[in-house]
């Protein structure tokens, strides 16, 4: 995006408008709850359309009716791990309108040691982490290409990088789903779509809501971060809605970290107040 001469006002201005999104229509894979929910109100505040999509009919149908109130939504039921579930989500909103932003969000663990894995639990994590995330990005990325613009967002996790027993097959899937995004950014940056990630650490939703009954685990947790908690699905929505707008148009193929500091401290921060002497 070339800058704008003009006066001070006007500049000041042009920056208020890069992070509008008013007109723009985005879909929002994983709209029933946690990141996903939140990614879509963000993106609604900020004025665009909303087609919400997710496996929970209840849960993405009361999201479209809330953001109804405020701008055009609408709910659609859809398994992100099934091919013919994301094409028949891409086929829909194209015959909306034109799809400015795709969002992604839905993925699963199963904590359990890489030798006790078995078969069906590796290709259910594979399916929806990895397959399920290249599945929308061809069908969004597509799309984008075809219109000549966009920005698609796929959900990461600080587990690409470093990892604790158990997680391995669902960190490998987040570290592949960073070379997805690379890779497709590389193929279609020409066409003025651009692909990012966002890489959350521990996020408060309702999924954790068994570790909050065990606090030893919940709050060791947090103290791995530098604000000593776990971030808000807000905290990574507003993440999501800068690399959705025109703000963040020179920014593809990234990874953008919102851990609360977790990956670039070895270990939980120590609290010293004093300064070392040699």
């Amino acid at each position: 995006m070339s800058d704008v001469g003009g006066d001070i006002g006007a500049r000041l201005a042009r920056y208020r408008a890069l992070f509008d999104l008013t007109g723009k229509t985005a879909v929002v894979l994983g709209a029933a709850s946690g990141i996903g929910k939140a990614s879509a109100e963000a993106l609604a505040a900020l004025g665009a359309s909303i087609i919400c999509a997710d496996k929970d009919r209840a849960g993405v149908e009361r999201t479209a009716y809330e953001l109804s109130r405020h701008v055009r939504a609408e709910a659609h039921v859809v398994d992100a791990g099934s091919a013919d579930d994301v094409a028949r989500l891409a086929t829909a909103a194209a015959k909306a309108g034109r799809v400015d932003i795709a969002v992604t969000t839905p993925a699963m663990h199963i904590r359990k040691g890489f030798l006790d894995y078995t078969d069906d639990e590796f290709d259910r994590i594979v399916s929806l982490n990895l397959r399920g995330v290249f599945l929308f990005l061809r069908a969004f990325g597509r799309i984008m290409r075809d219109r000549g613009g966009g920005s698609l967002i796929a959900t990461s996790s600080m587990r690409a990088t470093t990892l604790e027993p158990g997680l391995a097959v669902y960190g490998a899937t987040k570290a592949g789903l960073t070379q997805l995004v690379r890779g497709l950014a590389s193929e279609v940056g020409m066409h003025n779509v651009r692909v990012n990630a966002v890489v959350p650490s521990i996020v408060d939703t309702a999924l954790v809501q068994p570790l909050k009954a065990r606090p030893e685990i919940f709050n060791k947790l947090a103290a791995h971060t530098v604000f000593n908690r776990w971030s808000q699905p807000s905290e990574v929505a507003t993440a999501v809605a800068f690399l959705a707008s025109d703000a963040a148009s020179y920014i593809t193929g990234t990874a953008l970290v919102v851990d609360g500091g977790w990956t670039a401290i070895d270990g939980p921060p120590s609290g010293l107040t004093e300064t070392a002497r040699a």
